[in-house]
């Protein structure tokens, strides 16, 4: 029985409050019994809490202990004498009105099991206990019909749209209807806030096709804002953030007593997701949490300035500019988040000017972070002294990382790789540190120390002209030797053109077709072959990519691109329609 064969619950039941020496002694009682129960010996387990009822027919833990024994042995008619007993001594004894309807439910006796539940009921009317074991009583036998009517029953006998809908919103899950576990949950939230967390939790776990379905419920018009709120966090779960704010913006007004909670969970779990859409939704809760924050305190411009930070990474400048606007701060906080609004404009020149004219009113972080942005835009423009100028005396990793590049662009291969040492590989954040990696990875093929052609078109690639990018990483790499540096400059240049696509994808083809020929030692041969598969599947060319994948496997099988080869290979054979 579902409900009764948790070893945690029983070993609770042994060491029922201690407090109480009777309850001690009743738990040391059956201690054998548990025992041997737990070492699968039932029949020996319920000699020992017979022995035990016998002495004490209102033993509670043995009564319990031969519900799970005796349901094992399939013996359950044996306890039912023994439970009546126990229950005209103590007929008030809401365990053993419970236990009372599970032996009921498994000797399959639903009239019985019905009538006790009324006379339950009956004295207990302000009660929903007696319909939630009832239901429950019946769902652990599997019943789901008869479940959901004895919950319905309680809800129309008790009144209250939310009565029992916790259990109903269970039961629905259990039997793969979400969309009614949905709105029961719905209903759950509406009663208790309290429940919210939970409810989130099971609902996150609905199959996809479920989910238009669960959102619906949870958010359709006429539902209670505790319901659309649970909508938008199960929405955020799932990585749909347009969607949750859609849902979550109209609980907002008017303000309640939980509206700041909520918007700074909401804004905490947005924080999870690494989308721009995500970042955009956070800096929109941020931002209406701060106007609700006490006025003259330090968290709501904080929470304003990280605000504008999101608007910005979720590409919305627009709206960071109307959160900066309509709020006239001249903190430091404020400032700080106005000069990162004017180097996402493009205004570097005024965010440098604001810069070193709030040489005080900002902390140390946020001043290392708009100088670590201002050197980042200045690189994106080719302003490749002004980046370093921009990065003054900071020695921190980040920094580190950047004049790496920075060198890097001006041809100092020795100068970036050092810099890229110290820096480590888990300065920044993990796409920052992965980029700095692969880079690590070429400069160690290249021989030389310097290469003013190279460093010109990796800068060319850093800000953002691929066709270009292209034919001057092909113009670097015909000064390599082939087998220092010049494929995996190539490979560099393929892998950019097969992701540009379109017109593209020739370029990318001969570029791999020419370091797959050359072969040799390093990673570029396989990884070209790999890429090349790639994009032939992608294309719908999977017969053709089959060969790749096939020559890549059986010439390098030691290679680390073996495994994905593999998984694209299955892939693409199954891609084919067989004959």
């Amino acid at each position: 029985m579902s409900r009764s064969t948790s070893w945690a619950a029983i070993a609770a039941l042994v060491l029922l409050a201690s407090a109480d020496p009777a309850r001690v002694a009743r738990g040391q009682a059956i201690g054998p019994g548990f025992e041997l129960e737990r070492s699968g010996r039932y029949a020996d387990a319920a000699s020992v809490y017979f022995t035990t009822i016998r002495s004490d027919p209102t033993n509670i833990p043995a009564l319990l202990g031969l519900e799970r024994t005796l349901f094992v042995l399939s013996r359950m008619s044996e306890l039912l004498p023994l439970v009546q007993t126990a229950r005209a001594r103590q007929p008030d004894s809401p365990a053993l009105r419970s236990l009372e309807l599970r032996v009921y439910a498994a000797l399959n006796e639903p009239d019985s099991l019905e009538a006790i539940t009324r006379r339950w009921a009956a004295s207990a009317p302000q009660s929903d206990a007696p319909y939630r074991e009832w239901g429950l009583a019946l769902a652990d036998r599997r019943m789901w019909d008869e479940a959901r009517r004895a919950f319905l029953t309680g809800r129309q006998t008790l009144g209250g749209d939310g009565t029992l809908a916790i259990e109903l919103a269970e039961l629905e899950q259990r039997t793969g209807n979400w969309e009614a576990s949905a709105t029961e949950w719905g209903r759950a939230v509406t009663r208790s806030s309290d429940v919210e967390p939970n409810a989130a939790s099971q609902l996150a776990d609905a199959p996809a096709p479920m989910h238009d379905r669960v959102a619906r419920a949870l958010t359709a018009p006429g539902t209670s804002a505790r319901a659309r709120r649970l909508g938008a966090e199960v929405l955020l779960t799932w990585g749909r953030p347009n969607e949750a704010w859609a849902a979550m913006e109209p609980t907002l007004a008017p303000t309640d007593s939980e509206t700041p909670a909520a918007l700074r969970r909401f804004a905490d779990l947005a924080g999870a997701l690494t989308t721009p859409e995500g970042h955009r939704v956070r800096g929109l809760a941020l931002a209406r949490w701060a106007d609700m924050a006490p006025r003259g305190g330090s968290s709501g411009a904080r929470a304003r300035a990280e605000a504008v930070r999101e608007l910005l990474d979720g590409g919305d400048k627009v709206a960071a500019r109307r959160v900066l606007e309509t709020h006239s701060d001249s903190n430091g906080v404020a400032q700080a988040a106005l000069i990162q609004l004017l180097i996402a404009d493009g205004q570097l020149d005024l965010a440098e000017e604001r810069l070193s004219a709030m040489s005080t009113a900002i902390t140390a972080d946020d001043r290392a972070a708009l100088r670590l942005a201002l050197a980042t835009a200045r690189i994106a423009r080719g302003e490749l002294d002004r980046a370093t100028a921009a990065l003054g005396d900071d020695s921190s990793v980040a920094a580190t990382a950047q004049r790496g590049w920075i060198a890097l662009y001006r041809g100092n291969l020795k100068g970036a790789m050092e810099a890229f040492r110290i820096a480590g590989p888990y300065a920044t954040d993990r796409a920052a540190a992965t980029d700095r990696t692969a880079m690590m990875a070429l400069l160690q093929r290249v021989q030389g120390e310097s290469s003013a052609e190279l460093g010109a078109a990796l800068l060319t690639l850093a800000r953002g002209d691929s066709v270009a990018a292209i034919t001057a990483l092909r113009r670097a790499a015909a000064k390599l030797p082939e087998q220092g540096g010049r494929l995996e400059v190539l490979l560099l240049a393929g892998q950019v053109a097969a992701q540009k696509g379109g017109d593209q994808e020739p370029t990318a083809i001969a570029l791999f077709d020419e370091i797959v020929r050359a072969g040799g030692e390093g990673a570029a041969p396989p990884a070209a072959e790999l890429e090349w598969a790639r994009m032939l599947v992608r294309d719908g060319r999977s017969a053709e990519a089959i060969p790749h994948l096939e020559h890549l496997i059986l010439t390098y099988p030691n290679s680390a691109f073996v495994p994905e080869a593999r998984r694209v290979l299955e892939r693409a054979k199954g891609a084919i329609p067989k004959s």
